[in-house]
């Protein structure tokens, strides 16, 4: 399990852990925070993190909760409150190809082979409906309403994190010996648009995972990353505070800083991801949680205040674990983000991890 010295013990981890447990309802269900909504994406940030600290049925119920709510067509609503109603109704391609990644860090934690084939099919129809919102160019629309036509533009940091998406995808079906070869293609079709043709995608400057998101999912690698990582570190980056979320305020977020760790883990820079981990103490509470973010303000004579007020939230304690595995290589998942995707026998390539 991930253990950092003098930042991070395996223990203090278990705690954070233990917060995000203490949240799940009995259906399998993790909302942000008590009685609050759930969204897809970040509840499979949530399993993923359970899985990385040995929480595996935790983790399984997680999704379960995915597989029992899916709809026929393969997607879910973009927010589930915790009686089962529905938050918001859109459907976002970026939150309904997260599942792939998750089940494919269940069986590197697990290696239960019946769990994932189970899964297998959800997982399926997930990524087969995030296909069917291709545009010609390789980009893939970010979202649509149930019953109106897909929106007509795709962004940076969803289709990074989908490229991602799809090659865990196709891992696992070669693990299940059903390939999804058009899976791989489709993830490289956005690598290529990524390194030729950033304009292909809706202007998001202002928000810091434009910045870090094609590094962190591997769709921007070598010196471009590089590159990448430091030029945006200026306008981001408080010094010894953390990410801001947006570059024109001063609010930081322990999930972006943690997410910009785990990025600086991709480029081989391991000094900068754990000062980066470090910076999120101040957003550790005593029961292990995260405090989702700070405003530091410019005032000197104002004290910084928890924005949103009073937030401690699951997908932000899930973020600071999967960073510090990232950092520290504790679980059989720690190069998850870091390391390139299997494309043929995924099954023989995890068992040398």
């Amino acid at each position: 399990m991930p253990h950092l010295p003098g930042i991070l013990s395996t223990a203090d981890l278990a705690k954070t852990a233990d917060s995000i447990e203490a949240l799940q309802l009995s259906n399998g269900m993790i909302p942000w925070y008590p009685n609050g909504h759930c969204d897809p994406w970040n509840h499979v940030e949530t399993a993923i993190a359970l899985n990385i600290m040995g929480r595996d049925d935790a983790a399984l119920a997680a999704y379960h909760w995915l597989a029992n709510n899916q709809d026929a067509d393969g997607w879910w609503f973009n927010y589930y409150m915790p009686d089962g109603s529905i938050e918001d109704a859109k459907l976002d391609t970026n939150v309904n190809a997260y599942i792939a990644v998750g089940v494919w860090t269940h069986w590197l934690c697990t290696r239960d082979t019946a769990a994932v084939s189970a899964l297998w099919p959800t997982v399926r129809k997930a990524l087969d409906w995030v296909m069917s919102m291709r545009r010609e160019n390789g980009s893939i629309i970010w979202a649509r309403e149930v019953d109106s036509a897909p929106w007509d533009y795709a962004l940076l940091t969803g289709c990074s994190s989908i490229r991602h998406a799809l090659h865990c995808g196709a891992a696992l079906g070669d693990l299940l010996n059903d390939p999804q070869p058009e899976w791989t293609k489709a993830a490289d079709a956005i690598d290529q648009l990524i390194g030729t043709q950033l304009s292909a995608f809706e202007p998001k400057d202002r928000w810091a995972m434009d910045w870090y998101y094609p590094v962190l999912t591997g769709a921007m690698t070598g010196v471009r990353a590089k590159a990448r990582m430091a030029e945006g570190w200026d306008r981001f980056v408080l010094d010894d505070r953390g990410v801001r979320c947006v570059n024109d305020e001063q609010w930081v977020t322990a999930a972006e800083t943690s997410e910009c760790s785990i990025a600086h883990c991709a480029i081989g820079d391991k000094e900068t991801a754990s000062e980066l981990l470090l910076w999120t103490m101040p957003h550790r509470r005593e029961d292990g949680a995260y405090w989702t973010g700070i405003v530091y303000p410019t005032d000197p004579d104002k004290l910084m205040e928890h924005f949103p007020a009073n937030e401690y939230s699951a997908y932000t304690a899930a973020a600071i674990i999967m960073a510090a595995d990232a950092i520290s290589g504790g679980s059989p998942a720690s190069t998850l983000f870091t390391q390139p995707m299997p494309r043929r026998n995924a099954h023989l390539h995890a068992r040398a991890l």
